[in-house]
């Protein structure tokens, strides 16, 4: 079966940190540009991190960018988001999608419309 699958939410503190996964599973992430999505209580979706997997140039939205990191594992056909100094205003379903032959960029932008696999979503609390 062709999925996403993301893990790695929880309950964090202000100012803490997570890393989120995203692996693939029955297709390979190569030539592929992986986005990390969320939607927040009563927030637009925003596309805040994204990257090529075959080039691994990247893409941050100005609200998490220092603060989050994308990154790509080749031999595990896996995305990560590291996410560091977390806020309150970060809680959020968070969710990772792939769209084939696109920027980062694109991705984080129109990704999320265009894509061609999306993950089941995770959640982030920041909360005290």
């Amino acid at each position: 079966q062709l999925q996403l699958v993301e893990s790695g939410g929880g309950l964090v503190q202000p100012g803490g940190s997570l890393r989120l996964s995203c692996a693939a599973y029955g297709f390979t992430l190569e030539h592929y540009a992986i986005g990390w999505f969320r939607r927040g209580p009563g927030k637009e979706r925003e596309g805040i991190s994204c990257i090529d997997f075959t080039t691994g140039s990247t893409y941050y939205a100005g609200s998490v960018k220092g603060r989050f990191t994308v990154s790509r594992d080749n031999a595990k056909n896996t995305v990560y988001l590291q996410m560091n100094s977390l806020e309150p205003e970060d809680t959020a379903v968070y969710y990772c999608a792939a769209e084939e032959l696109t920027t980062a960029q694109a991705m984080c932008i129109t990704g999320w419309e265009e894509g061609d696999y999306w993950g089941q979503g995770t959640q982030v609390t920041v909360s005290s």
